[in-house]
Formats: structure tokens, C-alpha cells, sequence
């Protein structure tokens, strides 16, 4: 096993940063500074916890420009919009702080009938430790939706991030140390795959909260066997978009474009398939065209790009074959990669797509893309979108473009995700709750429901003794 972790940046193919991988030793040393700090971090008031993350927050934005500048080194996107990923992390921890209170407060459940009445309550009680366990497409934002809410629950919290955004893991160190956070609340930790199994399968945490891909999540299970550690999976994606002859149709091409290619299309909640009833399919295939090709591909670090490299090659390349397999089985393209000039095989660059003449049995609309590529088909009516949207092993959100808010409720009851989109797409709400079905995993995060994730239950019956 090599003991050096090696970063490769997508824009030029160097060697960005290295890291050493912890040994046993030092892997122990840091979940067992957690396990000894959790007590004492847990009894201290919830305003003073939440004070320290604040006081973090305030120290990350401090960093903007310097995040900025590393995050499009290392995971390729434009720099234009990398400075933009500290609001979300800001808008979700100022937003966990505000319903920390009432999220975690006790549920009180009155007294009990009789001459004894007994008062009973249910208290939420933290975890332990929690090993947060990141990936590389939004760094920041994946990995406050659990860190923030499990500190201010009372957990100490371990990081593990991902190869590819080495630096992010330091950055949040660099935040909590700079909030003065107490030794072992909060640490950052460089492992190997087969570290992180060893870490599960040892118990060494009491809760995993990974996101990451659907084989990843596998491994967290299989790793967890027996131990009876809870573990939230936020997984793979396969994200439906329904336009109905109602839209607003300009609104939707715009907005459905932006959710297929922002990021390059790596992201989980990204748009990969949409179906167009068939009164606007004409116009809206020829709208989505249209803009993809205005895309400008090219070195993320000019403030003219607005598309930048996959952040690994491979990546790039299984899209390619994507699309290759589609073309062979009869679908369309719409889009010239020769438009695109940084477009290269065998890099991480690669050309915007919209495909049509696409169906199910193709794995371009059934196993995620996570890339700047998108399939459109053509429906009759609701029902048909509906049995097509369904028609997936993921369900992580779906988006549906319409006028009409009572159908959208209607069809949106049908619809097995986690969460449903009007005229929005590849977007989280604080306020709702994070989850979705098969694949995609299982949990929450965010909103109330993610302390609970993050806190045990602990019942209470107080009563006293007869006289």
C-alpha cells in the first residue's frame, strides 16, 4: 500500500498536493482523542457549541479567496463559480444553528393517567463520534451537511475527504482550530480505503455519514457488518426532469441546461434524463441545444470558462462510452465536439452532449452519467412521464416544469424520490430533508430530521413514590 495520498489536478494533469496516509498508530490516536472529547464536548450548552461552528463559518469565508483559487485546482470547476460553494456551506450552517434548539429539544409526552402520574419525556442524546466520510464533487457543501449538525449535536466529528479534494479537509481543520475548538472535537484524518473498512469493522466511530457512489456505499455496509453502527448513505443519482406543455418553456431549457451541465454534471442531484411531452418536444430539444452550445470548455482558472474538466479522466472516459454505446444502439447527437476545442480523449475535458432517439434499454438512461451529458425523450401525456420516471433504481430528487401546481402535487405523489422539484432543479433546501430511495441511499440530512439522524432517542419516566 503506498503511504502517500497523491491529488492530480484536472486542468493540467499535475501533482497538485500529496499527503501522508496516517498509519495504525495514528489512525487510533485520532479516534481515540474523539471518543475521550465527546463527553465534555456533549456537556457543554447547546449555544456554546453552537457559537464555536459559527465562529468556524466565520473563519472559512475568511478563506474564500484562497478556497476558491484550490477548489478549481483541484476538482476542475471554473473559478467563476467557485467561490459561490462557501454560500451554501454558510446559508446551511447559519440555518442548522437556527433550528438547533427546537431540533433537539425534548419531546415531551405529558403525564401518565392515574392517582401516580408520572411525567415522561424523550431527550435526544448524541452519537458518540462521527466519521464523516466526503467526496470531491461539492467538497464543502457534502461535508457541512453532517459535520455542523453532528458538533452542535454534541458528537465529535472525524473527516475523512476524499483524494481528490485533499486541501478541503485541511481547510476545515484550519476553520475549527481558528474557533478554538477543543482538542479531538473536531479532526481531519488521511486514509486509505482499507483503512476506513478497518476504522468501521473496529467500532473506532458510532456513526458513519458518507456520500459517495453506490459501490461506496456497499463497502461502508459491508465494512459495518455486525458492528451495529449506524450509517447514513447518500449514493447515486439518476435525476428526472418532466416538461409539461404548460411550462414556461424558455425558463425550463434555461434551468434544465444549468442543472445537466453546472459542475461539469457531477452532481448527484444533477439532471440526466428528461421527458418533453410531445406538443413542445420540437421546441425544447432545439432550446436545450442551443444553449449547450454556448458553453465555453476550457482551463477552469480563465473567468471566460464556463465549463471545466471532469475532475478525473476516467470519469471523462466512462461518459464517453456512454454516449458511444447510446450512438451504436441508435440515438442521436446533437452537439459537434469539434465546437469544443479543449475537447480531447483520454482527458478530462469532454464536450457538452444532448442525445435523443434514446430509450430504457440503454445504460445512458438507466446507470448515472455524472457528466455534462443528457438524454431527452418524447411523452404523450403525464402518465407515460410518470412510469419513465419511476423507471429507475435510483430516486434521489426529480424536477417537473409546469404552470399547474395541483398537477404537479398530483404527479408528484406518484413519483418515487426523495425529493420533488417545481420549476427547480439540482438545488437543497436547508429546511427540507436530504434522503432518497434504492440506490440512492438511506438517511437524511439536514433539516430536523438530520439531528435526529445525528442523536439517539433516550426515554424518561419520572415518578414519584407513593406516600
Amino acid at each position: 500500500m503506498p503511504d502517500v495520498m497523491t491529488l492530480v489536478s484536472p486542468v493540467d494533469g499535475s501533482i497538485y498536493a500529496e499527503r501522508p496516509i496516517a498509519t495504525e498508530a495514528e489512525m487510533n490516536r485520532v479516534f481515540r482523542l474523539a471518543r475521550d472529547a465527546q463527553k465534555s464536548w456533549a456537556k457543554l450548552p447547546l449555544e456554546t457549541r453552537i457559537d464555536y461552528c459559527l465562529k468556524a463559518l466565520d473563519a472559512m469565508l475568511a478563506m474564500r479567496p484562497r478556497i476558491a483559487e484550490e477548489l478549481t485546482w483541484q476538482m476542475g470547476r471554473p473559478i467563476r463559480y467557485t467561490p459561490f460553494e462557501l454560500n451554501g456551506v454558510e446559508q446551511r450552517t447559519r440555518h442548522m444553528a437556527k433550528i438547533a434548539a427546537e431540533s433537539l429539544a425534548p419531546l415531551d409526552s405529558g403525564l401518565e393517567f392515574g392517582d401516580h402520574g408520572a411525567h415522561r419525556y424523550i431527550s435526544r442524546e448524541p452519537l458518540g463520534v462521527v466519521f464523516v466520510v466526503a467526496p470531491w464533487n461539492y467538497p464543502y457543501l457534502t461535508t457541512v451537511n453532517s459535520v455542523m449538525p453532528a458538533l452542535m449535536a454534541g458528537n465529535t466529528v472525524v473527516l475523512k475527504h476524499s483524494d481528490q479534494t485533499l486541501l478541503v479537509a485541511e481547510r476545515f481543520q484550519d476553520a475549527f482550530d481558528a474557533a478554538g475548538l477543543p482538542e479531538g472535537v473536531f479532526q481531519h484524518i488521511v486514509l486509505s480505503h482499507d483503512q476506513t473498512a478497518a476504522a468501521i469493522a473496529g467500532r473506532k466511530a458510532d456513526m458513519v455519514a458518507f456520500t459517495g457512489s453506490v459501490a461506496g456505499g456497499a463497502a461502508m455496509e459491508r465494512a459495518a457488518v455486525g458492528t451495529f453502527i449506524a450509517i447514513n448513505l447518500e449514493l447515486g443519482g439518476k435525476d428526472p426532469a418532466y416538461v409539461r406543455p404548460d411550462s414556461k418553456l424558455d425558463f425550463a431549457i434555461e434551468n434544465v441546461a444549468d442543472g445537466a451541465f453546472f459542475n461539469s454534471g457531477q452532481c448527484c442531484c444533477g439532471i440526466e434524463r428528461v421527458y418533453v411531452h410531445e406538443l413542445v418536444y420540437d421546441d425544447f430539444v432545439a432550446g436545450l441545444v442551443d444553449v449547450t452550445k454556448k458553453y465555453v470548455l476550457g482551463n477552469p482558472m480563465d473567468s471566460a470558462v464556463t465549463l471545466g474538466p471532469m475532475a478525473r479522466a476516467r470519469g471523462a472516459a466512462m461518459v464517453r462510452e456512454q454516449i458511444a454505446a447510446a450512438l451504436r444502439g441508435g440515438a442521436v447527437a446533437h452537439v459537434d465536439p469539434k465546437l469544443f476545442p479543449f475537447d480531447r480523449e483520454g482527458t478530462p475535458y469532454i464536450a457538452p452532449q444532448v442525445l435523443t432517439s434514446v430509450n430504457h434499454q440503454m445504460a445512458f438512461m438507466t446507470e448515472e452519467t455524472f457528466g455534462p451529458a443528457v438524454g431527452i425523450m418524447k411523452v404523450r401525456d403525464d402518465a407515460e412521464a410518470v412510469a419513465l420516471m419511476n423507471d429507475s433504481k435510483y430516486g434521489l430528487t426529480c424536477s417537473l416544469w409546469t404552470e399547474d401546481l395541483d398537477a404537479a402535487e398530483a404527479i408528484g405523489r406518484e413519483l418515487e424520490t426523495g425529493t420533488v422539484f417545481v420549476n427547480r432543479c439540482d438545488y437543497l433546501d436547508p429546511a427540507l430533508t436530504w434522503t432518497g430511495v434504492r440506490d440512492t441511499g438511506r438517511g437524511a440530512a439536514l433539516s430536523p430530521l438530520g439531528f435526529h439522524g445525528l442523536t439517539r432517542p433516550k426515554s424518561w419516566y419520572l415518578r414519584r413514590a407513593p406516600v
